[in-house]
């Protein structure tokens, strides 16, 4: 995986923990919301690169 893919995942996951963490401060459910799903799509994305890693080698 290359280290640019990596960051911007762990990217995603930060950014939405920081929206989920706001939003349950603001009791925004939509941010929190959006927060889970942004995380949810760094994860997936991570998993996705490691299986391609695999394969690779």
């Amino acid at each position: 995986m290359s280290i640019a893919k990596k960051t911007r995942n762990i990217g995603h996951i930060v950014e939405g923990k920081a929206k989920e963490r706001t939003g349950r401060a603001l009791g925004n459910k939509s941010l929190q919301r959006r927060g889970r799903a942004e995380q949810a799509m760094g994860k997936m994305k991570q998993a996705v690169e490691k299986g391609r890693d695999s394969l690779k080698h």
